[in-house]
Order: structure tokens, then C-alpha cells, then sequence
């Protein structure tokens, strides 16, 4: 199959919402930034050219004034954080998790909330108080708790479940990390891309776009330049910066 027969699927979606006056919305987020690498720079490089907003879920333990210099001259990046040091703390045969009940509650949130605040002393208004957990995981028992720390939003992986902040999940994972840990197949995510935005249509979110610069494969690369370039093509798409996601969701009273 040829790479415009991969991609004419959701030309053809877009096509529609573009004859109906309907918008598709994307957001992206990225997972793991710590410093400036030749990988980040070519994630804000692409993200730059096709003034995409992109959220980078920082770990605020191993980061420091170098990635902000280097965010300097990414004004469409926004930083949110990753819980504290993206350490695991659960057992062996259990899945990994950092913000799991294996520690005592107090210890987890004080480690996020130093998190938040040294995210955003050194980020400054580019930081937003969203908790992206590593993993992908928290303790239920947890959720509750964060906007007492100062945490505005959550953001996992999958269906939003109500909770007492702005849930704000991602839902196409672009990486095989059960399979070849690169990229996924291009028509598989074109297809999961699709249905997530018919899903919108009922009423679901839009495509949370989930990414993982450091380890990105060539096939990644691609499949984000053509998704772009994609999207650009047509006025019926729009990459939402992540405040409008977190404003939109609170106006409902999540």
C-alpha cells in the first residue's frame, strides 16, 4: 500500500468535516523531556514549522536551566509535569508506577508538589499545573488530592474519567511499545485516528496525540511529518494548545 492510499482515509474524513463546517481537533503531547537533545530539537523543529502546540512532560528531578534556554526559542511549547523521577516504585510482577499506593500518600504528594513548584520556578508561564503521571498511571486515592497541591489538570492515557480537575487525556499513542517499540503501523493509527474523531463527534475528546521524542524511530518521524503536513492542508483541523483544553474542560465544571 502506498503512503497516499494509507493517508486518503482520513483526507477523505477531513473532507467531509471541511463540507460540513465541522472542525477536527488535535492536541499533542510528548512524554520524558529533560534537556536539549538532537531528538527534542527536531520535535520542536517539526512542531515549529506546522505551528503545532505541543505539551512536553517534563521530570522535574532531572531537569534544569538548560532545557529552559533551549524552550526559549520554542514559544509553541508548553510544559507541564511529569511526576517527580519517574521512578518506579512497585513491585516486580506489578506494573510500573511512580504515584502508585506503595508509597505513603504523603511522600508521593509532596513529591509532586516539589515537582510542580520547581517546573514552574524555572519555567515560569510556560508551565502549566497538569500532572502527566509516568506510566501513565496514579492511584485513584490520589486524584482527589491534587488540586490541593496546586495541579489544575490530569492528563493519562485513554477515556476521561470525571474527577475533581480537568481530565485532559491522551488517546493515539503513535509507539509499539508492546511489539517493536517503534513506531506503529501507519494505517493502524490512521484508522485510530479516524474513529477517535468520529468518537468527538458524539461527544468524546479530541485526538490527544501521544508522543515520545527520545525514542523515536524514522517511521515515527515520518508518520508526524505527514500527519502535519495532513492537517495543514485543510481548514477543517486544529491543534489546540493545551490551556484551551484545560479552560474548556473546567467551563464544564470538570
Amino acid at each position: 500500500m502506498t503512503s497516499d492510499q494509507i493517508w486518503r482515509p482520513l483526507v477523505e474524513e477531513l473532507a467531509c468535516r471541511q463540507r460540513a463546517d465541522r472542525k477536527a481537533e488535535f492536541w499533542l503531547r510528548d512524554d520524558d523531556a529533560v534537556d536539549p537533545t538532537p531528538a527534542l530539537d527536531r520535535l520542536l523543529d517539526l512542531t515549529g514549522e506546522f505551528a503545532v502546540p505541543v505539551t512536553l512532560a517534563v521530570i522535574p528531578a532531572l531537569t534544569d536551566e538548560k532545557l529552559v534556554v533551549r524552550l526559549g526559542e520554542a514559544p509553541h511549547a508548553t510544559v507541564a509535569i511529569h511526576g517527580w523521577a519517574h521512578r518506579n516504585h512497585a513491585p516486580e510482577h506489578q506494573k510500573k508506577q511512580e504515584l502508585g499506593a506503595h508509597r505513603p500518600r504523603e511522600a508521593v504528594l509532596d513529591d509532586l508538589a516539589r515537582g510542580l513548584t520547581h517546573v514552574t520556578d524555572l519555567h515560569g508561564a510556560r508551565a502549566v499545573p497538569m500532572l502527566v503521571p509516568p506510566w501513565n498511571r496514579i492511584d485513584a486515592g490520589l486524584v482527589s488530592d491534587l488540586g490541593s497541591i496546586g495541579f489544575s489538570a490530569l492528563s493519562v492515557y485513554g477515556p476521561p474519567v470525571p474527577a475533581s480537575l480537568a481530565v485532559i487525556n491522551s488517546n493515539v499513542d503513535i509507539m509499539d511499545w508492546h511489539g517493536t517499540r517503534g513506531c506503529r503501523d501507519h494505517g493502524l493509527l490512521v484508522q485510530a485516528i479516524i474513529a477517535q474523531l468520529q468518537h468527538a463527534i458524539d461527544g468524546g475528546e479530541p485526538v490527544g496525540l501521544l508522543t515520545h521524542h527520545l525514542v523515536h524511530d524514522e517511521s515515527a518521524w515520518l508518520f508526524l511529518e505527514r500527519l502535519f503536513t495532513v492537517t495543514a492542508q485543510t481548514e477543517a483541523c486544529a491543534w489546540l494548545p493545551i490551556r484551551t483544553l484545560i479552560g474548556r474542560s473546567a467551563g464544564r465544571g470538570k
